[in-house]
């Protein structure tokens, strides 16, 4: 413990006190205010001189706030002379906009690479970015963490009968193969085509599925509405059951009622983010030890890549 410390923002206080228990040791202490016209106050109450320090905060809704948070959160650190300052970021908010789709639009991802640089972070931790590519916008070391090692050894225990892999749309194509291959299934797609900014309309299902038991995977669920008309489709052409696995809930609008009354028979996410509302049709899976034998290893210097390989 007297080499590193472990600081939490407010976005997911229950995830950084799971990774601390992990760890068998207490989160450190700082006070985090906000003035009555919103603006952020940190004050850090222990002395981190020479310390490697990691802060826990995804930038999950609301979105600028948390990401502010968590900016300045890492200018008092700095300035209090830490030794090294990584984010642990389960999910990494803007991810979505990562390249120019459209004229005369951002690259939002990009910018807030540079905002977490600019306030001193030396390293990022983050669970399945949207688009891998935004490692590169870093130019910092960042450990982009698979999210499959969680949902693996869950989907075994469930037992199957005729298991098959899906992807809900095209783009989600190579991180379904890596589930089919880890667990030696075949793989469908749902090919769909999106009309406008969180609606998209369900097409036509690549590969045979009347009665078969649909694993359903993403790395987000933000409206539910790809993921809800994805089962449709699936068991309208005879899928015995679709299960969804998800890494973010981002779960926004809609999401908890479409999910609730669909045709999704199981929906397994991450606490990357904390949910807001209950639903019995979500199971969610602690990213706790996963992301707190990352902390340790970072410190120590160890492969963060070997904990993954035997999955």
């Amino acid at each position: 413990m007297s080499g590193y410390m472990l600081f939490s923002g407010t976005a997911n206080p229950q995830l950084a006190k799971e990774i601390a228990t992990y760890l068998e040791m207490p989160l450190s202490q700082s006070t985090i205010k906000r003035f009555s016209d919103g603006e952020i106050s940190v004050q850090i109450a222990e002395s981190v001189r020479g310390k490697d320090v990691f802060i826990i905060q995804p930038t999950s809704a609301p979105a600028n706030a948390n990401l502010m948070e968590l900016l300045i959160m890492t200018d008092a650190l700095k300035r209090s002379s830490a030794k090294s300052i990584t984010a642990v970021v389960p999910y990494y908010g803007y991810a979505r906009q990562d390249r120019k789709a459209a004229p005369r639009v951002p690259i939002s991802a990009k910018l807030v690479a540079n905002l977490m640089e600019t306030s001193g972070i030396t390293r990022m931790v983050t669970v399945d970015l949207h688009a891998s590519q935004i490692q590169g916008f870093f130019d910092i070391p960042v450990d982009n963490l698979y999210g499959a090692i969680l949902f693996i050894d869950y989907i075994r225990a469930k037992n199957f009968k005729n298991p098959v892999i899906a992807s809900p749309d095209i783009g989600g194509v190579a991180r379904a193969r890596y589930f089919a291959q880890k667990l030696g299934l075949d793989m469908v797609i749902v090919d769909k085509r999106r009309e406008r900014a969180n609606e998209s309309e369900v097409m036509n299902v690549i590969g045979k599925v009347k009665e078969k038991d649909i694993i359903l995977i993403d790395d987000m669920i933000d409206t539910a509405g790809t993921m809800v008309k994805s089962a449709q489709a699936l068991k309208d052409l005879g899928a015995h059951s679709v299960m969804a696995c998800c890494t973010h809930p981002v779960l926004s609008g809609p999401a908890y009622e479409r999910i609730q009354e669909g045709a999704l028979d199981e929906l397994v996410v991450a606490n990357t983010i904390p949910m807001t509302k209950a639903c019995k049709k979500i199971k969610m899976l602690s990213t706790a030890p996963m992301l707190g034998e990352v902390i340790r290893r970072v410190h120590n210097n160890e492969s963060v890549n070997s904990l993954f390989e035997t999955t």
